[in-house]
């Protein structure tokens, strides 16, 4: 009876000691980091530039971005949402001096634009554009346009920096399901699917970015969200 004892007594530490080398292994190969003074940014860019997903915090709401030259990674973002690719991806820059990398700005617009961009960048606001070659088709659903914006948040713009200071981007949620405002709000199952994560706590406007079409003659408003529409017209005149 003693020796059934002790043998059992040995298994259960065996099997608690497996169990817990095994629960640690995996724990330590989730990539979440919560100092954010203390990230290796340059770290960071070279595992985007590998094609690794990213999970950050923004001025607005929590991203999930990679690298705009592998159009693989674009794929993943899209594969992680489980999103359809006829919704477009926007593109986070880390400048102004960034949108004519990646876009087109309308001669007859350039006026109003250049205006919103210098009231409201860094900011909640996203412009459509027409897009250059440098943007992967599969981004913009095989579209002529892209949404670009420049977030108000330091830690966000040196990721973005570190990758080329471009960064395709959209809300690090599953496609449906709540946009997350907060580390806390981050969905554990879609964590899972990321390389890296960044622990930023809240976002400090907590709403999605306001989309305004500038791309043609028309100027339109596709979203209203941190930007009011009222906003937008003190600075442009009525739309």
């Amino acid at each position: 009876m003693k020796k059934l004892v002790l043998r059992t007594s040995f298994l259960f530490y065996f099997m608690l000691k497996y169990f817990e080398v095994t629960f640690i292994k995996g724990f330590s190969e989730m990539k979440v980091i919560n100092k954010m003074e203390k990230l290796d940014y340059k770290k960071i860019g070279e595992d985007l530039k590998k094609g690794k997903l990213i999970i950050y915090p923004t001025d607005t709401v929590y991203g999930v971005g990679g690298i705009i030259t592998n159009e693989e990674t674009i794929k993943n973002i899209y594969k992680a949402k489980d999103r359809s690719f006829s919704s477009p991806l926007i593109a986070l820059v880390s400048s102004a001096e960034k949108i004519e990398d990646i876009a087109f700005i309308n001669e007859k617009n350039r006026e109003k634009t250049e205006k919103l961009m210098k009231t409201f960048w860094p900011g909640g606001l996203t412009i459509i554009l027409e897009s250059k070659n440098i943007v992967p088709p599969i981004m913009i659903s095989n579209g002529k346009t892209v949404g670009v914006r420049m977030p108000d948040h330091e830690t966000a713009l040196k990721i973005i920096e570190s990758a080329g200071g471009i960064l395709p981007t959209t809300s690090a949620n599953i496609s449906g399901e709540a946009t997350p405002r907060s580390y806390d709000e981050l969905d554990e199952e879609f964590k899972k699917r990321v390389d890296i994560i960044v622990d930023g706590g809240k976002c400090p406007i907590g709403t999605a970015s306001t989309i305004i079409d500038m791309s043609g003659e028309n100027i339109k408003i596709l979203r209203e969200g941190a930007i009011s529409q009222e906003q937008i017209e003190k600075i442009i005149g009525k739309i």
